[in-house]
């Protein structure tokens, strides 16, 4: 993906509330498979992570890999992930 598609995800993803919230329980099978409802309906997602800085970039990757959605921007325990939706 180019920078100035980024910028623009950024400034869209500026004004969208959390959508997925993993708290104490970590990233389980249901989380993710709200992970991938969301990115299915909306493209365009913010996803809160309570957990360590460690653990976050851990749970974010997992995230990105298992869902195959990229990565757009990550702000303490914010990340904003977006994967196109075939069918739109």
């Amino acid at each position: 993906m180019d920078a100035a598609k980024k910028k623009q995800f950024k400034s869209d993803a500026h004004s969208l509330k959390p959508v997925v919230m993993i708290g104490q329980g970590g990233l389980t099978t249901a989380v993710l498979a709200e992970v991938e409802l969301a990115l299915d309906s909306h493209e365009l997602i913010k996803v809160r992570i309570r957990a360590e800085r460690d653990d976050r970039k851990a749970i974010c990757e997992e995230i990105c890999t298992a869902t195959k959605a990229e990565l757009i921007q990550s702000i303490g325990q914010i990340i904003v992930l977006y994967r196109v939706n075939p069918k739109k």
